[in-house]
């Protein structure tokens, strides 16, 4: 049975009308609010009101179309900063397509911005004077296409916006391309409308109803060229004029609990993140640092993007209770590039913030075949290797889920593994100059519909299954390794590694199958922990631990472990584990192993 339903009152109306509006009706109430930590420790703040970021989104505009035409592409290489939430807002105003990449010299992500640049065909570059030598060095080093120009965002002289008019939009016009992490496949430039993008604000807004809505703010540190972020930083506040504090990545990579600093600093506030970020920020808690913390007025942390850990809300909860964070704050999600970001929430089946998130224990040899059996034996069999702990991520808002057996297309009983496919006004349109991918991807149709449409449903590539109306996210369908006719998803393999011995570099290990003569086989690459002292390190006792914890816990052989140095493992740039980059590497032979480091 699909989970959800449309809402026919649901405002389509392109959220830069929204923004002239603030200009007009709060011109002087903050808007976005950027924390500089890399001229002050405390971090400097640098504050735009609702009127400066229109007047200076006009002149964007209006820079941009002394280049380029409407329909043509823009590509955004900045680095994080006011300017870069202004150019997306000039790009909306000018009907010139937004393309959210980053600046040159993000270390880790050459590939992948070579190939997004070049797949956009962009006729214009935005990025700041700072980062221009990187951007000429990028277009030099590089055969990708060259611009017809590139504007300075901080160089742009707000006079000339003067006049500038906001030109007719429709909902179905084209407003954004958000390129993919490129995790299991090359990046892919998702086509967002202004419709999806603000329905998908809308749907979020309805699906947690904060108090007092008008003086919700928010806090984020997450890239702006990627979906979460975006959303969170420009197309939540958009929706109602609500401010947002803004870091960078690095800033949070650094000091993590600068993040809850900032979150305590709010008496209404909202964040999001992925479950790694989560994970982190736990493990820097201490009586030090959470001296001085309010977190009491934290009323959402959004949690996505990855497979969601139960000892993640577990952690977290623990941390940061003291300083008066709620059970049930931290939300699991579920969404993608695919459908602007948001598909189902916590927030939307279990509303009160002092209630935790739903964890279903499952019994784990039905998981390998594909149905969600919820566990009823004993407490001390509950802690053993026969239950996998679930999360749940809630129910969709303003848009249907359903479960579907990928191979006939129709719809999967509750309780039942399949893969999640989407239908809503926030699903994107397309993979831009992919007709073929985008056609099979977003004009899926489901088999014998009932009460729901038949054609229009947009497949996520992510296995999942519901139960008592909520939804269980699995995994992804190419992760999948299937040995001996059992089903495995990696990430439960990886947990079970990890946990296997203190060597192993928590959230760093990669799981994933290879062919054989009979079946697959397993192979698990593991960081080693910095933490332990290599000296001590006694590598054939770590694999041996390794090896017998998967073997008890999974009942499968590994054909293959290897131990590789810190920081070598490959990582999409969202901070998600790319198992397929990470088995190219091994099958060329391209990985670090620390075997190789202690020979030489």
């Amino acid at each position: 049975m699909a989970l959800g339903s449309l809402l026919p009152d649901l405002n389509l109306r392109p959220l830069v009308e929204s923004l002239a509006e603030h200009a007009v009706t709060k011109p002087d109430a903050k808007a976005f609010t950027f924390v500089d930590y890399s001229s002050d420790r405390d971090g400097a703040k640098h504050t735009l009101t609702w009127g400066e970021v229109w007047r200076r989104s006009q002149a964007t505009a209006a820079a941009l179309r002394q280049i380029a035409e409407p329909g043509d592409r823009a590509a955004l290489l900045l680095p994080q900063s006011l300017e870069y939430l202004i150019s997306m807002c000039g790009a909306f105003a000018s009907q010139i397509i937004a393309v959210p990449l980053f600046s040159p010299d993000l270390p880790g992500n050459a590939d992948r911005l070579i190939r997004a640049y070049s797949d956009a065909e962009p006729a214009v570059i935005v990025t700041l004077s700072s980062a221009l030598p990187y951007v000429e060095k990028f277009l030099d080093e590089h055969e990708v296409p060259r611009p017809r120009g590139i504007v300075l965002a901080d160089e742009i002289d707000p006079a000339l916006g003067e006049g500038w008019e906001l030109p007719e939009l429709s909902p179905d016009d084209l407003a954004y391309l958000q390129y993919t992490s490129g995790s299991t496949s090359s990046p892919a430039g998702v086509e967002i409308t202004h419709g999806g993008f603000a329905a998908n604000a809308r749907q979020l807004w309805r699906s947690w109803d904060p108090p007092e809505i008008e003086t919700c703010e928010a806090v984020t540190w997450l890239p702006l060229f990627h979906d979460m972020g975006l959303i969170t930083a420009l197309a939540l506040p958009l929706v109602n004029g609500n401010h947002v504090i803004l870091a960078d990545p690095m800033s949070f990579l650094m000091r993590p609990i600068r993040w809850m600093r900032l979150l305590s600093e709010c008496p209404n506030v909202y964040t999001a993140g992925p479950n790694f970020a989560y994970d982190y920020v736990a493990g820097q808690a201490n009586d030090k640092s959470l001296a001085g913390l309010d977190l009491s007025g934290v009323n959402v942390c959004l949690n996505g993007a990855e497979p969601i850990r139960p000892s993640t809300l577990k952690a977290f909860n623990d941390a940061f209770a003291p300083a008066g964070l709620r059970p049930g704050v931290l939300r699991p999600a579920y969404g993608l590039a695919e459908a602007t970001v948001f598909v189902s929430g916590s927030f939307v089946t279990n509303p009160d913030p002092t209630v935790p998130a739903r964890l279903l224990g499952v019994d784990r040899e039905a998981l390998t075949q594909g149905r969600i059996v919820p566990f009823e034996g004993s407490e001390e069999d509950a802690e053993g290797d026969r239950v996998q702990y679930l999360v749940s991520c809630g129910a969709p808002q303003g848009q249907y889920v359903a479960l579907v057996d990928p191979e006939t297309g129709r719809e999967q009983p509750d309780g039942t593994v399949g893969e999640i496919w989407v239908h809503g006004p926030n699903v994107g349109r397309g993979y831009w100059g992919n007709c073929e991918r985008s056609a099979e991807t977003f004009n899926a149709v489901i088999q014998d519909a009932q009460g729901i449409p038949a054609g229009g449903w947009m497949r996520t590539g992510d296995f999942g299954a519901v139960h008592d109306g909520e939804l269980y996210v699995t995994g992804r369908i190419k992760d999948l390794i299937i040995v001996d006719g059992r089903n495995h998803y990696p990430q439960d393999i990886e947990v079970t590694a990890e946990e296997a011995s203190p060597a192993i570099r928590p959230d760093y290990v990669a799981a994933f199958s290879i062919p054989g003569e009979e079946t697959e086989r397993l192979v698990v690459v593991a960081e080693r922990n910095r933490r332990v002292p290599i000296a001590k390190l006694d590598l054939a006792e770590v694999e041996r631990a390794v090896r017998t914890r998967v073997n008890q816990v999974h009942e499968m052989h590994i054909h293959e472990f290897v131990l590789i140095e810190p920081g070598s493992l490959s990582r999409t740039s969202s901070g998600k584990v790319a198992r397929a980059a990470t088995r190219t590497r091994y099958l060329e032979g391209g990985l670090v192993r620390t075997t190789d480091r202690l020979a030489r």
